[in-house]
């Protein structure tokens, strides 16, 4: 158990963060999901910005690393030049 102040505090804070964390990775890798699900191309790129900004914003706050955020980027443009 933490005696200082600034340790609870710190305590405090972290555990608010990493709720925050895990609404923000949870509702980016949703929306991954649902990109991946939509059939038609005009769709998903309409609805691909939107992902791409949620991707590019966890790799800012070094939630994700760089180099995932870009493979999953990357993914997405394949698999969305793949639909017909």
């Amino acid at each position: 158990m933490a005696h200082h102040k600034s340790s609870k505090k710190r305590i405090r804070q972290s555990a608010r963060k990493r709720i925050t964390n895990r609404y923000y990775k949870k509702s980016t890798r949703t929306s991954i999901v649902n990109l991946r699900e939509i059939e038609e191309k005009d769709k998903a790129l309409e609805f691909l910005p939107k992902v791409v900004s949620m991707i590019d914003r966890l790799v800012k706050k070094n939630l994700w690393h760089r180099n995932k955020g870009a493979n999953l980027k990357s993914k997405l443009y394949h698999h969305i030049n793949a639909l017909g």
